[in-house]
């Protein structure tokens, strides 16, 4: 049973749903963005219990302790018990910040080209 034991970064960071797909956890480490005591690790990294890791992904920049191993992807509130989230605070509030000021170019949901009623009363507004 101690092979069962063993369990890769890439997939550890797929399990506990801070990447979509095994392909992007593991490419996330190729690209430098998974840390381990300041240093950048392979996807091959062997994952242990209390391990702490600082993981960049596109939202937000993590900073997990390994509290379990995960080798299959369970359901998110199942796949939070396997690890602590500790992110200083200040970083957290850095990125609400940020992220609440930065537009992406996508539109809301329910909003984008008027319809005709809205284009003719936005078309009066602007001729008077």
């Amino acid at each position: 049973m101690p092979e069962k034991e063993k369990l890769r970064i890439d997939k550890y960071l797929w399990a506990i749903r801070l990447f979509k797909t095994r392909a992007q956890s593991a490419d996330a480490c190729a690209k430098g963005k998974v840390k381990y005591n300041g240093d950048a690790v392979k996807a091959s990294k062997q994952v242990n219990i209390n391990d702490e890791y600082e993981v960049k992904t596109e939202a937000k920049k993590w900073l997990i302790k390994v509290t379990g191993l995960l080798h299959n992807r369970l359901q998110y509130a199942e796949a939070i018990k396997f690890y602590i989230d500790i992110t200083p605070a200040e970083e957290v509030e850095r990125l609400q910040f940020h992220s609440s000021s930065f537009n992406t170019g996508k539109r809301q949901s329910k909003t984008g080209r008027p319809n005709k009623k809205q284009r003719r009363e936005l078309g009066g507004f602007l001729e008077d």
